[in-house]
């Protein structure tokens, strides 16, 4: 029952250890650190306080800068209708470019398409006419052969009066022949029948002799091999007598054997049920850190989805910034058109430069505060990717470390399992032997 439990645990090992997930939890099991979770759940959560305060804070400050934004968004959608329609009409154009695309391509498949076939019927046309000149070729060569058969149709013509006429004669000798012929036929036979006579005389008296000869042989070899079974049969006599007193010597020794392994077995068992109880253990812990390990990655996921809102924010904020230096700018620009003019007008009266300085304070006031918004969401986002990255790091070396064990304890137990079907294949054999 162990042994079926253990296969059926590695088969299941081997149906999922190359899934993505079982992949990363290999990279991330050693790396947890399951005595300082709650230190760390803890520490995470003064984080989230802390950031929570920030956020009310950036809130307040994007609300004030909302109010000031107002002409920035209608800006903003002015110039995002005007995107809107460059986008469209960018799209007419692509979809029109795709178009002449597709028709280029089936222009290109068909002209392709035409050109085998071009190519195929030239092909075609190469071999008729090589057909056609050969049968022109064959043709004249037909009509030279017609002209010499007729020719030689009339010689064969001459010549085949000519042959009647010694047929006719040839025939009647012929005649004459046959008659010679027959007499010779009748003497031929007697003579045959006389000579298969003696043929079969001769061979009786041969057959005769070769059954004598066979005889002969036969009983020469009985002799032989009466004489050679008698040898071997002491031969063999004395070699079963080497052998059993052999083998009473063997299976001594291999009782002794049997006993040494009996006690390896035994020994080897318990060894292996240990490092069971073993791995039994570790695949405890395992699932333990597992669980822990997805409960840090779901506060991961979530640590991140909050940068990426900050880094939102933060982005906002810079756009702000560039703003503000924009309308500073302009006020800059006007500061000097009205200085100049005052300058023209022959000087500049207290009010106008008490205002002028109102304004400057105003813009000093908001691009520091803009900068100390900017900085404090700057160093929220690398705190939290600091802590991020050394979360992952613990829990990479935490798994790393849980992973080295385990594929220890693996190879010990494949080395067990080993020596143990070694004793019980030698075991085996040794019964066998008995």
């Amino acid at each position: 029952d162990a042994l079926l439990v253990i296969q059926w645990n590695v088969r299941a090992f081997m149906g999922v250890k190359n899934w993505p997930w079982m992949k990363l939890f290999f990279k991330i099991k050693p790396l947890l650190k399951s005595a300082e979770a709650e230190k760390e759940m803890a520490n995470m959560k003064d984080e989230f306080a802390k950031l929570k305060e920030a956020y009310a804070k950036s809130e307040a400050r994007r609300k004030e800068l909302e109010e000031k934004m107002v002409s920035l968004l209608q800006e903003k959608n002015d110039l995002q209708l005007q995107v809107q329609a460059e986008q469209d009409n960018l799209c007419d154009a692509e979809e029109r470019c795709d178009q002449l695309i597709k028709n280029k391509i089936q222009l290109e498949a068909k002209a392709k398409e035409l050109t085998e076939r071009l190519e195929d019927e030239e092909e075609m046309n190469a071999e008729l006419t090589a057909k056609k000149r050969k049968l022109e070729d064959e043709c004249s060569e037909l009509k030279k052969d017609i002209d010499d058969l007729e020719l030689t149709l009339a010689k064969v013509e001459k010549e085949k009066h000519a042959t009647e006429n010694k047929v006719k004669n040839l025939t009647e000798e012929m005649a004459a022949l046959d008659d010679i012929i027959a007499k010779l036929t009748k003497e031929k036979k007697a003579l045959q029948e006389a000579h298969q006579q003696a043929l079969d005389d001769l061979q009786s008296e041969e057959d005769k002799v070769n059954t004598l000869t066979k005889a002969k042989a036969k009983l020469e070899q009985q002799v032989d091999d009466l004489e050679g079974s008698l040898e071997q049969e002491k031969k063999i006599r004395m070699d079963l007598e080497r052998a059993k007193r052999k083998l009473e010597g063997d299976l001594k020794l291999t009782q002794e054997s049997l006993m040494d392994l009996e006690n390896d077995k035994q020994q080897l068992e318990e060894r292996l049920k240990k490092k069971d109880f073993e791995i039994s253990q570790l695949n405890g812990k395992i699932e333990d850190e597992q669980t822990i390990c997805i409960q840090l990655q779901k506060k991961l996921k979530e640590l991140q989805a909050r940068i990426e809102e900050l880094e939102e924010e933060l982005e906002a904020e810079r756009a702000a910034r560039a703003k503000v230096e924009k309308q500073r700018a302009d006020l800059a620009r006007e500061l000097e058109e009205i200085s100049e003019r005052l300058e023209e007008a022959g000087g500049a009266t207290a009010a106008q430069i008490e205002m002028n300085k109102k304004r400057e304070a105003e813009f000093q006031k908001l691009r520091r505060d803009l900068e100390e918004a900017t900085l404090q969401h700057e160093a929220t986002a690398a705190t939290l990717r600091k802590k991020q990255s050394d979360s992952v790091a613990d829990l990479g070396e935490q798994i790393d470390n849980l992973q080295r064990v385990k594929q220890k304890l693996e190879k010990e137990k494949s080395e067990l399992r080993l020596e143990l079907d070694d004793v019980i294949s030698n075991m085996e054999h040794v019964v066998k032997m008995k």
